[in-house]
């Protein structure tokens, strides 16, 4: 899947956790984060903390790759 705006990425994190039966409730006190920013990632606020996207993403299993465009 490729990532173009942040909507998208929130959109596969939402899917993905729904996929593993996860609540947002379940992920907040299993990480630390707040259900509100848990929310905000999902529905494709654009200032959320990098770093936690990331580690949310990772801790769902999905892997984020970037590559060159053109695949050079």
């Amino acid at each position: 899947m490729f990532i173009t705006d942040t909507y998208l990425f929130g959109d596969a994190i939402k899917r993905r956790r729904k996929e593993l039966g996860y609540t947002q409730s379940y992920i907040s006190e299993y990480t630390g984060f707040s259900v509100s920013f848990i929310s905000d990632l999902e529905n494709g606020k654009s200032t959320a903390e990098l770093g936690k996207a990331i580690y949310l993403a990772n801790m769902l299993g999905l892997d984020i790759e970037i590559n060159v465009r053109g695949g050079k």
